[in-house]
């Protein structure tokens, strides 16, 4: 069977894992409240998207 016969060094398991890391996901600013807003999606905080009301907020 197929099993490895070396060990690999530190350096060749951190190239692996080079593309493993998180990142945090991009935000853009919602024109209406300038609240942090996911891109292409409806502002949580004003319900707003395009300029247009989509999401009713109770007050």
């Amino acid at each position: 069977m197929a099993n490895p016969t070396h060990r690999h060094s530190r350096t060749r398991r951190g190239k692996r894992r080079s593309h493993d890391a998180l990142k945090a996901p991009t935000t853009s600013i919602c024109p209406q409240c300038n609240e942090p807003k996911l891109p292409h999606h409806a502002c949580l905080n004003c319900g707003t998207y395009k300029g247009k009301e989509v999401l009713p907020i109770a007050e």
